[in-house]
């Protein structure tokens, strides 16, 4: 897949949910998760793309490094979790989370598939959403692990 660009709202080791606010042109702090629960790697959005909730599609860029909100990180494209949130009120919908490298990224230079990853790093961040939606009254569930390609008609 050809290079995307990611806006990083939450850093890597972030215990802040951040969300970009487009009528201010500002990240804000949306919510603080509880002790002990921060992102494992940067988390932010795909500009120009619009998943089922409404809201930019989400990404997560797997890298040896954490950035900043408002960061913009070229990056390739290698997967996705392809997943159903169930909301408070017990509406679900699809909210997939795509998986990317960062094209500086030293660490992960040849992973080109998400199914390259250790499974110890897929099962953090599958983890991770499962934890955090719990923390909001929601529920994460996991469909299915999606290829490159598979992800990348889901972005187009």
């Amino acid at each position: 897949m050809k290079t995307i660009t990611a806006i990083v709202e939450c850093p890597k080791g972030s215990g802040y949910k951040y969300d970009y606010e487009p009528k201010l042109k500002r990240f804000k702090v949306s919510k603080i998760l509880p002790a002990g629960l921060v992102f494992p790697f940067d988390f932010g959005f795909i500009p120009g793309t619009k998943g089922e909730d409404g809201d930019p599609l989400d990404i997560i860029v797997i890298s040896e490094m954490a950035s900043f909100p408002g960061c913009a990180i070229d990056c390739r494209v290698i997967g996705a979790i392809k997943a159903e949130q169930t909301e408070r009120d017990g509406k679900a919908m699809r909210n997939d989370r795509f998986l990317a490298i960062p094209d500086v990224s030293q660490q992960f230079i040849a992973i080109n598939e998400a199914d390259e990853l250790p499974e110890g790093i897929m099962k953090q961040v599958e983890s991770f959403f499962k934890n955090y939606n719990r923390q909001a009254g929601k529920k994460f569930k996991v469909l299915e692990r999606l290829n490159s390609m598979q992800a990348a008609r889901i972005i187009k």
